[in-house]
């Protein structure tokens, strides 16, 4: 197969000629891709502490708080595996400036959005570019850096996402009480996006290996439109419907129908698959991969309703849940730098992956015993134990499955592990959704039949608590405090499982080149060549 190079634009004569980038290079390409990682950090973070704000101004229910956020994961996991597939045929600059452009127009019509089904539909645009966000920045850093260097820099990715979830609650909390409102909490990140875009422009340079495009637009929508299906029922069953009726039946049926034939078009009829079935065969890939469902079911699932409970079991402000959110992530900041540096001088990343999950495992079991008169230094100590593990094990999981993987894959490779971790997520936050409204519903119908009041009319629908009498107030705080405990304990299992996954990780040093094709022969066959 014939090849060219291109490049972006002319680049710095050390990296031409030599192949390798300086460090000083390497940071200041660095810069725009940290800053394009902020913006899809923020996204998610901004808007948290607004929701309960804008499903009471939209008129909005359980669920619709839920799919503003499933709305984004889903389109994210949906895209990064194609996101990570073009980054293997085209010039990654252009397709992360691409990123950061959709990412803009969808803020700019969730900020005018009229009601909660335009909003849902916005956030569906800004998870498209979210999920090139977030696949695109991996594989961009895995063409700059080796393996053994990269725990390095995957420590500043780790620093941005603790800084963009630190400041995301806050800054958000603060606009929404501010005149702005909430609508201003989707302006914000477009100065930062503009940002980006022109320093990528400046600093990112990096040649371009352009081969024979084969898209697999039929695997790809062939897995969308299955685990869009599942996620569907997940959320509505129970409420729009029974679990066992016919609507749960026709819905399961065609989302397992549709993954079937994706699973077959990938591995037998595409001829360069979104999703490479071959790339499995390797025992970390897999593992990982598999680990990396489990993490974003239990991390996501419980922790996106975190900000809701702060509101609506506590009665805080969104500024004070943001406030809230700083010992999560402190947590998550520490372990994340901390542990790059580390990895990096030692070249040994298996410790920190089964520390860290361990760490998940205690932070969610504690954070299964709140309620809403949990003290509040209690349930600080159980978010920041919670942070320490997922900063020691998510970026140590795709510098794993990068360290096993071959240069031309490398895209598809990190774009996997990325999908898998949203896909995780989306089914947690769909599947821990429905189980909330259930569980506040049931609650809340039974404290006002308590108190003798006929909640038959009762939709779903979430008050604003401070316009409700205090006996019907101390109700929903009650039911949105127990409620919330038990999303953690049901994400304690899928924790647990996550750990045996990384213990049965083989660990290989990390290497210190590129591409494993440059391996010695030896080292190439401890890796599984």
């Amino acid at each position: 197969m014939s090849q060219s190079v291109d490049l972006d634009q002319p680049a710095p004569v050390s990296a031409e000629e030599t192949g390798q980038m300086t460090h000083r290079q390497i940071l200041e390409a660095l810069s725009g891709l940290l800053l394009a990682m902020f913006v899809a950090m923020l996204s998610s973070t901004i808007v948290t502490n607004a929701l309960p704000r804008i499903v009471a101004d939209l008129d909005g229910s359980q669920t619709g708080y839920t799919w503003v956020v499933v709305a984004t994961l889903l389109a994210m996991t949906a895209t990064t595996p194609i996101w990570g597939k073009l980054a293997d045929l085209f010039s990654k600059k252009l397709l992360v400036q691409s990123a950061l452009v959709i990412y803009s127009v969808g803020s700019v019509v969730a900020a005018l959005a009229p009601n909660m089904e335009v909003l849902i539909g916005a956030r569906v645009i800004q998870g498209l570019g979210v999920g090139g966000l977030t696949a695109l920045v991996q594989v961009v850093i895995a063409s700059m850096v080796t393996p053994r260097e990269r725990g390095r820099y995957s420590g500043y990715i780790g620093a941005v996402f603790a800084v963009a979830t630190v400041s995301g609650p806050l800054l958000g909390g603060l606009i929404v009480d501010s005149p702005l409102g909430w609508r201003g909490t989707f302006f914000a990140t477009l100065p930062i996006a503009l940002f980006a875009f022109v320093v990528l422009q400046a600093k990112l340079h990096l040649p371009v290996v352009r081969r024979d495009v084969s898209i697999d637009y039929l695997g790809a929508t062939l897995l969308v439109g299955g685990v869009s299906l599942l996620l569907v029922w997940v959320s509505l069953a129970g409420q729009q419907f029974d679990w066992l009726s016919t609507q749960t039946y026709l819905l399961v049926a065609a989302g397992v129908v549709l993954l079937a034939a994706a699973i077959w078009v990938e591995g037998r009829v595409a001829k360069d698959p979104i999703i490479p079935l071959r790339l499995f065969r390797d025992r970390t890939t897999a593992l990982a991969t598999t680990a990396s469902v489990l993490i974003g079911l239990a991390m996501f699932g419980a922790t996106v309703y975190l900000s809701e409970y702060f509101q609506n079991a506590r009665g805080m402000s969104p500024t004070q849940a943001g406030l809230m959110s700083i010992c999560m992530v402190g947590g998550l900041l520490v372990s994340s730098i901390v542990s790059g540096r580390i990895i990096s001088n030692t070249g040994r990343w298996k410790g920190w992956l089964v520390g860290g999950m361990v760490l998940v495992i205690a932070g969610l079991a504690l954070l299964g015993t709140l309620d809403a008169t949990t003290h509040l230094v209690a349930i600080g100590a159980s978010m920041a134990l919670l942070g320490l593990g997922l900063g020691a094990t998510m970026q140590n999981l795709i510098l794993a499955v990068q360290n096993n993987t071959a240069q031309a894959d490398m895209g598809a490779a990190s774009s996997v592990v990325a999908f898998f971790r949203s896909m995780g997520g989306s089914i947690g936050v769909s599947a821990l959704g429905a189980v909330l409204a259930h569980q506040v519903s049931d609650k809340v119908l039974a404290g006002l039949a308590d108190l003798g009041v006929d909640g038959g009319h009762q939709t779903g629908s979430i008050p604003d608590l401070a316009d409700l009498p205090a006996p019907v107030r101390a109700i929903y705080e009650t039911a949105f405090g127990e409620a919330t405990g038990h999303l953690f304990l049901i994400a304690v299992p899928f924790a647990v499982l996550a750990l045996v996954c990384v213990l049965f990780i083989r660990e290989v040093p990390l290497r210190t080149t590129l591409d494993r094709d440059e391996l010695a022969p030896e080292v190439r066959a401890e890796l599984g060549d």
